[in-house]
């Protein structure tokens, strides 16, 4: 089929309560209506099907064919199931740590009523609730919360002298992705927020490392991949001539087009909408990378280069939790072909005297996303990454990814992490808790 370089979208959306009225018209002619019935991922995902269908622009990342996976060790799926009606999507970004009393889960809540739940094991196979960090109606102050306003992600527990301290991700009352901090004598709680986070402005997945000397230090991720999907449609809607420089098939050419000519109406909607909207737009430019890149590069976009790197940052907590301090240094950025727009959820622990720093990159919605390592001699870095990711999707599990490290029952270090069952996928998609064995030498680190 002969690529149509000139082809583009006009679009009439009209708001009617939770759901969008929206009329779809080509510039071949061919017009068709739809109806988003809410907000959800998967009303978006059935109305990009939809669009697929009828125009042939992209089809939604859980229903394109898996990249072949290598062989390895079998995973060990712990938890498979929401353990509660209280649980409404599962176990994702999934932090265990062990202590005397056995293990303690934390996991991402997104926007449940009852944030963060805490789960309790003695032998990781059987698991019990043991709470909430936030129960419903006792969230900290400066958050948002409640469905479809509120988001609760990637809690991480750390003993910290006499205290655990409990990192996370919230919105602030600006709608802005923040850190915070809570405090316990013991996992269970309860739990006492700081009453202010400790970053904000886009910052993401905290965690804490904890040193022999008992030194906290406070790694996290600059949330920058939200910045650069509607700014890079915006870019094409003002000049959709790129969009033959970026593109070389019809069916992305077309994607990029639509998102072009919807991008003023995903301006106007709640953040997690905005995302839904560009999806489609970021499956396709995370499968031309490197030719978008070099198109932005050759049209002079440095301010969308910039957005399309993610870092990974660290800085030593005082000792009391309630700031920062010293240096802030950054530790890694997505610069390996595999980890496309984004590196995420770090999380350090130290084996036979080195710093191994396990991480999830590309898109959480992609089955292409998947947990890369990297290790240094000293926790600052220099890091140097294996080159290809430790996990990667099979045909049993999708998109592993934001990993945990704690010893196993026999005292060897494991490494917990989440993903979705085949043909899912999504924010508020469930997210199983699954393990497999480490083993690490000289060469890097490997699956046992």
């Amino acid at each position: 089929m002969s690529i149509d370089e000139s082809f583009s979208f006009a679009v009439d959306p009209v708001a009617d309560g939770e759901a969008t009225n929206l009329s779809v018209r080509a510039s071949d002619g061919r017009q068709h209506q739809y109806r988003i019935k809410g907000g959800d991922q998967a009303d978006y995902t059935a109305f990009y099907d939809q669009l697929a269908a009828d125009f042939g622009t992209r089809r939604p990342h859980m229903v394109e064919t898996l990249p072949q996976a290598p062989s390895g060790p079998p995973w060990q799926p712990l938890l498979t199931d929401n353990l509660c009606d209280q649980i409404l999507c599962g176990y994702g970004d999934p932090a265990l740590i062990k202590t005397g009393e056995g293990y303690f889960l934390v996991a991402t809540s997104n926007d449940a009523p009852d944030a963060f739940p805490i789960l309790r094991s003695g032998d990781l196979e059987h698991w019990t609730l043991a709470g909430f960090v936030f129960p419903r109606g006792d969230h900290p102050e400066w958050t948002l919360a409640g469905t479809r306003i509120g988001d609760f992600w990637a809690p991480e527990m750390a003993r910290v002298g006499d205290e655990y301290w409990l990192t996370y991700t919230a919105r602030n009352q600006q709608h802005s992705l923040s850190i915070g901090l809570a405090r316990a004598g013991h996992p269970q709680g309860p739990w006492i927020d700081n009453g202010a986070p400790l970053l904000s402005g886009g910052a993401i997945d905290a965690h804490i490392f904890v040193d022999e000397d008992g030194t906290p230090t406070l790694l996290w991720k600059e949330d920058r991949n939200g910045l650069w999907p509607r700014p890079l449609a915006g870019l094409l809607r003002e000049r959709p001539e790129l969009i033959v420089e970026m593109f070389d098939s019809e069916q992305d050419r077309r994607t990029a087009a639509f998102a072009a000519a919807i991008q003023p109406w995903a301006s106007t909607r709640r953040p997690i909408e905005r995302f839904f909207w560009m999806q489609p737009l970021i499956s396709a430019a995370l499968a031309h990378w490197p030719r978008v890149q070099g198109a932005l590069r050759e049209a002079g976009q440095e301010a969308l280069l910039e957005a399309m790197r993610t870092p990974i940052f660290a800085q030593q907590l005082a000792s009391d939790g309630r700031s920062l301090t010293g240096e802030r240094v950054q530790l890694l950025e997505n610069d390996q072909p595999w980890e496309g727009h984004l590196i995420e959820g770090p999380w350090v622990t130290r084996q036979q005297g080195r710093y191994w720093m396990f991480y999830a990159a590309n898109d959480f919605t992609n089955p292409a996303y998947g947990i890369g390592v990297a290790v240094a001699d000293q926790l600052l870095g220099p890091y140097v990454k294996q080159p290809q990711p430790l996990l990667r999707s099979t045909s049993e599990w999708l998109a592993p990814g934001h990993a945990s490290v704690a010893p196993g029952i026999d005292g060897r270090p494991q490494l917990f992490f989440h993903a979705f069952h085949p043909g899912t996928g999504g924010y508020n998609a469930f997210r199983a808790l699954l393990t497999v064995g480490l083993s690490f030498s000289d060469d890097g680190v490997s699956l046992r």
